[in-house]
């Protein structure tokens, strides 16, 4: 049997092209990737010729029959508990435990897993309840406005749907249905390096809308510096450069749901095998990732862009005060939902963390956070504490199980919230957001007093 000379280069290595060998590969293909990613990455000499659908009978159907698709991988095949209503669903907690029920097994897995003990991930969304409320009575409260602008970009809400890989695992339109979405609500979506489909056709869902851009630096610098020119051709608005990925977190519910089989990584030709260390889609994605980026690097891609910059995995003082000396446009606080370095901090304590050793920061950049904002709430509170808006990944992920319909219905419940929240504060629009309006005693000893120590510790 021939091999193709694609095989070597596919991203999931030449094993799963092998696998498909004589058999019909679309059902498996379609689970992962856009339709059109063929045609755009491949060059013509690959085509082989069209396929006589006369010859296509039952028969030839049943023979291909194909361990790797998703209708006979158990992994993927979902449950057989129907989704409620949508109309049923009242809260971003609803989304999370419906996708657990009713998503493909893998897609729930690989969502909702976080390194090791998955102790960041949990603690994300516990500090925010440990936060809570000054609320202030008798204030006109009849008008409620949610707007404020995110890089000088008006937006409905104070929210952007964070970059997520392999949104196409629980929804085919993936990050084409949220395109819709955000531009149907009013916010921001960040296009993932890792996203399902082409950054020109997620656009394309919304022309004219703003979207912002996530990059993953590839260690082959080249392929970076096309898809910043892709970028830039396409008029998106902003990059979003993730620089907490220098390694990645063993996801070991991920890894426990492994394909038996050799991955290559397409870059530097390692050999990934399944072994006692697991396997799972996180060692498959990561492998290409240029682990070598550091702070000089930011030139570097300056040089390739005009857009602002904003550095996406900031989780101490000390690199929020290098970023603002480098003259980035803004900072994410972010610990990649936990899924990266178990153990790092909470971003809501990182912002404590700012106001404490460097409170200037806030007055030369915008600053976001993400990872556990659950409530309407948690995102009033993050905007009390400096934040100039916050974003959402996995349960955007969940909500989109019911397509772009889901993800408006997120959008809305969460805007509900705020409002209600915002009126029983005492506050008619976001720039009203002040420290004095929330009580962080419950978390305040947790907040390094200096840079690299916590109170009390070694000096």
């Amino acid at each position: 049997m021939g091999r193709t000379a694609f095989a070597p280069q596919h991203p999931g290595g030449a094993a799963l092209i092998l696998r498909y060998a004589g058999h019909d590969a679309t059902e498996g293909y379609a689970g992962y990737h856009a339709s059109g990613l063929i045609e755009e990455t491949l060059p013509s000499s690959c085509l082989k010729g069209k396929v006589d659908r006369s010859t296509i009978n039952e028969t030839w159907t049943r023979s291909q029959a194909s361990p790797l698709a998703p209708s006979s991988d158990p992994s993927q095949i979902p449950p057989d508990d129907p989704k409620p209503p949508l109309h049923s669903i009242i809260n971003s907690y609803d989304f999370e435990e419906v996708a657990a029920r009713t998503a493909p097994k893998k897609a729930f897995t690989f969502y909702s897993t976080a390194a090791t003990d998955c102790w960041t991930r949990d603690m994300n969304e516990s500090m925010y309840k440990r936060v809570w409320f000054l609320p202030r009575i008798l204030h006109d409260v009849s008008r409620i406005d949610t707007s404020t602008t995110i890089l000088g970009h008006i937006v409905k809400m104070p929210i952007f749907i964070c970059p997520t890989g392999l949104a196409k695992m629980i929804h085919p339109e993936a990050e084409k249905a949220l395109a819709r979405a955000a531009q149907a609500t009013g916010i921001i979506e960040i296009l993932s390096t890792s996203a399902s489909h082409p950054v020109e056709g997620i656009v394309a869902e919304a022309p004219g809308y703003p979207f912002f851009f996530q990059l993953y630096v590839n260690r082959d610098r080249k392929k970076s510096e096309e898809l910043l020119a892709k970028v830039n051709r396409l008029g998106l608005k902003a990059i979003f450069v993730t620089v907490d990925a220098a390694g990645r977190g063993k996801r070991e519910s991920d890894e426990r749901l492994v394909v038996d089989e050799v991955v290559v990584n397409p870059v530097t030709g390692e050999r990934i095998l399944p072994d006692k260390k697991g396997g799972g889609l996180t060692r498959m994605m990561g492998s290409y990732l240029d682990a070598s980026l550091s702070w000089k690097d930011l030139a570097w891609i300056r040089s390739l862009t005009k857009l602002p910059i904003v550095l996406k995995g900031i989780t101490t003082a000390a690199d929020a005060k290098l970023a603002m000396q480098y003259g980035v446009d803004g900072i994410l606080l972010s610990n990649h939902g936990g899924r990266n370095l178990d153990y790092s901090p909470p971003a809501i304590l990182v912002l404590l963390e700012m106001h404490k050793l460097c409170p200037e920061i806030f007055d030369h950049m915008e600053v976001y956070v993400d990872g556990g904002i659950r409530r309407g709430g948690d995102i009033i509170k993050a905007l009390c504490l400096g934040a100039t808006a916050v974003g959402i990944g996995r349960t955007f992920l969940y909500a989109l199980h019911y397509g772009s319909e889901g993800a408006e219905h997120l959008v809305e419940l969460l805007k509900d919230e705020m409002e209600s929240v915002m009126k029983l504060i005492g506050i008619t629009n976001l720039s009203e957001c002040h420290p004095g309006l929330v009580n962080t005693l419950d978390v305040d000893h947790l907040v390094p007093a200096t840079d690299g120590h916590p109170p009390g510790g070694r000096k």
